[in-house]
């Protein structure tokens, strides 16, 4: 499953929030499957890792083949910079097993640290399980709660995730999903780039706005230097789901 996200702001760019390339991420599925299709965009593309890349082991398959685009492999985070927008890409591997991210590891350590170093007016970031999500096939990843705190603090206001194969947006919220339309996150997730979808939702979580896991599509995002537009593309014709929206960027809270 490909969950790939497109960005744009003055350039088009190519997000990938993990699972890039079924069943195991080895080099010749991403040789084989992945290159010859996303594959024509690889050097627009920055990608995260998903649970599928560590299946095969260290996840080698998907660094051989991104290099240095992906990070150092011992770590699979890094950040850069697209527009005014600052970009930060985590790795919530297998359950956060393999490259930790609870409080005070190296990975929650070096966010708090890059995202004092760049204050920027618009922040997103991204990574593959999913802290909200009404998908019950995997649910909540409460292991990714310490890199929401450290984001909520500085202000960040996306937030996009997979894993589950289904497409849902939040509403801004805090950390601990109360509404907060003056300095929430909205997240995103965004499985739903090829394998199979989950079943049907049971539970609907709070904060939850838009739902579907019926069709097959990418998110482009268009990152303005105050705000950023999304609309939701269906990969074949005929499919009817649509989800568009804009919204503007907030600084940090104030108590912050």
């Amino acid at each position: 499953m490909n969950q790939v996200i497109a960005g744009a702001l003055g350039q088009v760019g190519v997000f990938t929030i993990g699972d890039n390339a079924y069943e195991t991420g080895t080099d010749s599925e991403f040789q084989h499957c992945y290159g010859p299709t996303w594959g024509q965009f690889k050097d627009r593309t920055r990608p995260a890792p998903g649970n599928h890349e560590y299946k095969s082991g260290n996840a080698d398959g998907y660094f051989n083949y991104f290099g240095a685009a992906a990070g150092d492999p011992s770590q699979g985070y890094y950040s850069y910079d697209l527009g005014t927008w600052h970009i930060v890409v985590l790795n919530t591997n297998d359950h956060c097993r393999q490259v930790a991210c609870d409080v005070g590891s190296p990975q929650e350590q070096w966010l708090r640290s890059d995202l004092a170093a760049h204050p920027a007016q618009c922040t997103l970031a991204m990574w593959h399980d999913p802290l909200f999500t009404s998908g019950t096939t995997h649910g909540n990843a409460p292991w990714a709660k310490p890199f929401w705190d450290d984001l909520y603090r500085a202000g960040a206001d996306l937030v996009i995730s997979a894993h589950e194969h289904n497409y849902e947006r939040f509403a801004p919220q805090t950390p601990d999903g109360a509404p907060d339309a003056q300095f929430g996150i909205r997240e995103f997730v965004v499985g739903t780039g090829g394998e199979s979808h989950y079943a049907d939702y049971n539970d609907i979580r709070p904060n939850s706005e838009v739902r579907d896991n019926k069709t097959y599509g990418v998110i482009r995002l268009i990152l303005h230097p105050d705000g950023y537009d999304w609309d939701f593309l269906p990969a074949f014709r005929g499919d009817t789901f649509q989800d568009s929206g804009s919204a503007a960027c907030h600084g940090a809270p104030k108590s912050q």
